[in-house]
């Protein structure tokens, strides 16, 4: 698997938008989706940025590192949001090997901690990620916080 940076030029931006949107959008928000991706792709700043991971041309799995995920703990930062692997790919590392790439993407920024939110049981825990409390979404309910120390 080859994992990709969404950039301006890339040829992937229009189906990697469609695919970040049709995993974690809904029907009213695809602009969010759209312009937070074309922003992230010609921005000088170091985030927010999004990948795709791509097998024989087609995207089998993404990731974000962003500032924060639209949850209460504007405290913390970065985070690790939208990692997604296609159903047929499941069960092949792939979603691990996506989590490694953003925990040295990371690093590489300079980060020492890569924090993400998730309502998964038992999943980033096989990876090394730590439980660390809890944070807060919009809607007010919680939703677990969960850290791991960056590498190089």
């Amino acid at each position: 698997m080859q994992i990709i940076e969404l950039r301006k030029k890339n040829q992937l931006l229009d189906q990697a938008i469609q695919v970040f949107w049709q995993q974690w959008g809904s029907e009213e928000n695809f602009k969010f989706y759209e312009d937070a991706i074309l922003q992230s792709a010609t921005t000088s700043s170091d985030i927010p940025r999004f990948y795709v991971g791509l097998e024989d041309g087609e995207i089998i799995g993404t990731y974000a590192i962003l500032r924060n995920d639209i949850n209460s703990r504007q405290d913390l930062c970065p985070w690790l949001a939208c990692l997604y692997v296609a159903e047929e790919h499941r069960g092949k590392g792939i979603g691990e090997k996506l989590l490694d790439h953003g925990l040295s993407v990371a690093a590489e920024k300079g980060y020492e901690t890569l924090y993400l939110t998730t309502d998964i049981d038992n999943y980033y825990e096989r990876y090394g990620w730590k439980n660390s409390g809890v944070a807060y979404g919009p809607g007010g309910g919680s939703i677990k916080l969960y850290e791991k120390k960056t590498t190089k």
